[in-house]
């Protein structure tokens, strides 16, 4: 299986990794200062950088957590999965939105970076 890794900008890296692996099934697999830690789903490996530290925090200018770039999230049951989250008090960015291939909906991170959960529609 091939990996594939993105990198967030988080204000908060220990909120943010309690955050991915509380309410969206990532595993911590490592946080080795307060600066980064690594995550992972599957084959996806969250990156996750406070501004400035190592090289990540400081790539391009400034970084900073935000923006409408997004990784995507499959779920199998979206209704279901928003209601659980929207309990747990997460602030999402949409509505669900359905489209020609599925529903979707943005919700936003500890730090306000967008992650979009999708539902497949069968076809």
């Amino acid at each position: 299986m091939t990996e594939v890794s993105v990198r967030y900008i988080v204000d908060d890296v220990a909120a943010a990794a309690e955050f991915y692996s509380t309410h969206l099934g990532f595993e911590v697999d490592m946080q080795p200062a307060p600066g980064f830690a690594m995550l992972s789903r599957g084959p996806l490996r969250l990156l996750l950088n406070a501004p400035g530290a190592g090289g990540g925090g400081r790539a391009g200018d400034d970084p900073a957590p935000g923006g409408w770039n997004r990784i995507q999230l499959p779920v199998d049951d979206l209704p279901a999965t928003v209601d659980a989250l929207r309990d747990a008090g997460v602030r999402f960015r949409t509505s669900v939105i359905e489209g020609r291939g599925g529903r979707q909906v943005l919700l936003d991170d500890p730090a306000g970076n967008p992650v979009e959960l999708f539902e497949a529609f069968d076809r």
